[in-house]
């Protein structure tokens, strides 16, 4: 069974810079461009790879979502 959570946040949207922060991005890409060179990575560093990749994808619908409200459309 799905859960929806719906929460109501207020900030100024054209300020709203939904993206992970420069560390942390190169983090996951030096994790993902491991993984791509074949290289095996840790359970560890698989499971912050996950949890980076869940997070990105979280914030570029966030980023999306934003971009729609102050572009005016609310659907």
């Amino acid at each position: 069974m799905a859960l929806t959570v719906t929460t109501k946040i207020e900030m100024p949207i054209a300020k709203a810079s939904f993206k992970l922060p420069r560390g942390v991005d190169r983090r996951l890409k030096s994790l993902l461009d491991k993984q791509d060179k074949g290289e095996r990575l840790t359970a560890a560093e698989k499971s912050e790879a996950t949890g980076l990749v869940e997070l990105s994808e979280m914030l570029t619908l966030l980023r999306l979502k934003s971009q729609k409200v102050s572009n005016g459309s609310n659907r």
